[in-house]
């Protein structure tokens, strides 16, 4: 396979996209060649236009297209330039020409067989055909919906004409799916996209009711669908709808195109911008594709035929090829994407054909074929981005942590079209959208209030360690500046003369409980004599921390702060904070100052103190936030474990992940170094073991365990 993202577009696509690009102020260029791509096909179509391969037949060309984008993007805008600028001349010439002059000709040509066949006047027969072709009433050259009935009368009257193209243009998307002469015509259309055939129904023969002459023939058809996605994938039944129709076939059938408006204004100022506005190229472009379009009405392009070569078959052949390879490796559930994938060289054929028509080329080249499958793998993106959108759980927990306020039951139902009414349901997904809210940054908190259940949440932003929050004054109370530093020189500032720092900012620089400003990623405890500092280090060594001792600390009484840089920033309200402190404090293995954690809480800088700094992973702070499902798991694992104290519960904890012999040897080694003479250590361990469920064997902790405690005791001997 060649190296598609060297594949030059096809000039048409390319030149009407920097039309639409430059007219919207819009660079998203894949959704606006989509578009053109569409508009260009029903050219082709129209003037039946067809590819002829030696492995398959003729091929009609024709397009499905889904182009879904934003608000803003320029949807409306873009299809009613294209139709009315570029394809006006086109759409008027055929109509009111082309389409008259072989309509006509092909009634006498079905009037002369059928004279010949029943022996009649040749007059009478074409008098009889022209009445039925005037029945199915005027041509519409598109239209946004319709009965299976509507479009196969339509479609009787292309037969008759031998030319034109079925053209299904839905706006809105979203706001019609639901509508049932929208899903009529698209379930018609279902069976219309590879030949342009489609049975009839028997109808009754009646005197009010005469069926026809039925006529053999093929009528390409075009589909066009597009809207903003937020309207067709709400979570709920239009969604379930939408998706069923993409596995039914028109995944495989369409060219997909998932919008996101590319601002010129977020790189251009406004000068720029007009002067590309009023700039007379862009007019001049238009007229010269107008121009073109319109002189491809002319009858003599009609049944216009191109040759697929040998060598563009065997290329063509290798794509599919590839692209069943792909699709072999999806998983065999993947249905949709599986048979999208499976089917882009057909997709591919179709509009390499249209490029060739318009080039008036008799033969579909190289450029075209690739020019097609550039366009084809673009559309896979697009579609791969369409079916990763958020399903309701998602959207559901995204949709609480967005909004700045206590949420109901009620309230979510009046705001979320695909949140449940039933208990059972909306429990389901809340659930559902708490668990993935669990792995995804985003916590979801529960309360009650008077029998209501109360639902809030937040999106978590990952910690940067180069901008770790802080304020700083030389000043008791006032003065404090905020600001973000490196982690790593954090010690720059704990070891400055005559500074006080916190790990909260505050209205009006003015500390106080009362000014706090939510929002912090540290972690800052204060160890007055309740730990050793080198055990500490040991205890945490895995963690990313820093200590640094305050003015007050000895060898005899270690005196010292500990300070953690969390995974997550968070925004705790006083009462959310204090919880948060009493959980994180629960799971330390040390003892520390439990009466200094306030929000407001500030801390002293010591020019003459020592620090240590150590690097490993950050604290996942998830199950010390209050009123979440991490938080009730931490809660019923530490009832399992009440009877330990913080050292045995740290151990504990790290044993059930395996590696007991170990922790236990790191248990009784962090004894040792909080100055434990052996028969303490001993008694220790041994009641350590004794509490646990899957404890050691009395025989394996004496010959390893207490065997290294006694080794290292007698290191520590002078």
């Amino acid at each position: 396979m060649i190296d598609f993202d060297q594949v030059p577009h096809h000039p048409a696509i390319e030149e009407i996209t920097d039309v639409l690009c430059t007219r919207l102020q819009n660079n998203d260029r894949h959704f606006f060649r989509v578009i053109a791509a569409y508009y260009l096909t029903t050219i082709g179509s129209s003037m039946r236009a067809r590819v002829s391969t030696k492995d398959r037949g003729e091929i009609p060309v024709n397009c499905y297209a889904i182009a879904l984008a934003t608000s803003g993007a320029g949807k409306g805008y873009s299809t009613n330039l294209m139709e009315n600028s570029f394809l006006e001349g086109f759409r008027d010439r055929f109509t009111t020409e082309t389409l008259p002059v072989i309509a006509e000709r092909t009634l006498w040509r079905h009037a002369m067989s059928r004279s010949a066949r029943n022996q009649t006047e040749a007059q009478d027969e074409y008098d009889g055909l022209e009445k039925e072709f005037k029945s199915t009433g005027a041509y519409p050259f598109s239209f946004d919906g319709g009965s299976e009935a509507a479009i196969k009368q339509v479609r009787q009257k292309l037969l008759l004409a031998d030319i034109g193209s079925i053209n299904l243009q839905i706006d809105e998307i979203g706001l019609k799916f639901g509508q049932g002469h929208v899903i009529e015509a698209m379930t018609t259309y279902l069976e219309l996209y590879d030949q342009g055939l489609i049975k009839n129904k028997l109808t009754k023969n009646g005197a009010d009711n005469k069926r026809t002459e039925e006529i053999h023939g093929k009528t390409p058809a075009n589909s066009f669908w597009f809207g903003s996605p937020d309207k067709l994938l709400d979570g709920a039944k239009i969604e379930e709808a939408f998706y069923s129709m993409l596995e039914t076939g028109y995944a495989r059938r369409s060219l997909f195109a998932f919008g996101k408006p590319k601002r010129a204004a977020q790189e251009k100022t406004a000068a720029e911008i007009y002067q590309e506005l009023i700039n007379p190229t862009t007019g001049s472009e238009i007229a010269k594709w107008a121009t073109h379009f319109t002189y491809l009405a002319d009858p003599d392009k009609h049944n216009w035929l191109m040759d697929l070569p040998d060598d563009e078959g065997i290329a063509l052949l290798e794509y599919k090829i590839h692209c069943e390879a792909l699709a072999d490796m999806m998983p065999r559930y993947d249905s949709i994407r599986r048979a999208e994938m499976m089917h882009r060289y057909f997709k591919a054929l179709k509009l390499a054909g249209t490029f060739a028509f318009i080039d008036e080329s008799s033969v579909v080249t190289m450029d075209h074929l690739n020019s097609a499958i550039k366009l084809v793998e673009e559309s896979g993106e697009a579609f791969k981005e369409l079916l990763s959108r958020d399903k309701p759980h998602m959207k559901l927990a995204k949709h609480v942590a967005d909004v700045d306020r206590e949420l109901t039951h009620a309230d979510l139902v009046d705001e979320l079209p695909f949140y449940p009414k039933s208990a059972t349901a909306r429990n389901e997904l809340m659930g559902l959208a708490i668990a993935w809210g669990y792995r995804n940054n985003v916590i979801m908190r529960k309360t009650f209030s008077d029998g209501i259940e109360f639902f809030s949440g937040e999106s978590l932003k990952e910690t940067d360690l180069n901008a770790v929050k802080i304020s700083y004054s030389t000043d008791y109370a006032a003065g404090y500046t905020a600001d973000e530093a490196p982690f790593d020189e954090l010690h720059r500032l704990t070891q400055l003369d005559g500074f006080h720092w916190a790990n909260h900012a505050f209205l009006n620089e003015h500390r106080s409980e009362d000014n706090v400003i939510p929002g912090f990623n540290l972690l800052v405890v204060d160890v007055d004599g309740t730990a050793d500092m080198d055990q500490t280090h040991a205890l945490l060594e895995d963690y990313t921390f820093m200590t640094y001792t305050t003015k007050r600390h000895t060898q005899a009484e270690h005196r010292f702060r500990l300070i953690f840089p969390m995974n997550y920033e968070l925004n705790l309200d006083r009462e959310d904070f204090d919880q948060f402190i009493k959980n994180f404090l629960q799971w330390l293995p040390i003892k520390v100052d439990e009466q200094a954690m306030q929000r407001s809480r500030k801390w002293m800088t010591n020019p003459k103190g020592t620090y240590h700094m150590n690097h490993g992973k950050l604290v996942d702070i998830l199950p010390f936030i209050p009123k979440t499902s991490r938080n009730d798991a931490f809660h019923e694992r530490n009832k399992e474990l009440a009877s330990l104290d913080n050292l045995e519960r740290w151990f504990a904890e790290r044993m059930a992940n395996g590696n007991r012999n170990n922790q236990m040897i790191k248990f009784a080694l962090a004894l040792v170094d909080s100055g434990m003479d052996y028969l303490t250590v001993e008694r220790s361990v041994i009641e350590f073991n004794d509490k646990l469920t899957d404890k050691l064997d009395i025989n394996e902790l004496k010959s390893t365990v207490l065997v290294t405690a006694a080794k290292r005791i007698e290191e520590k001997t002078p």
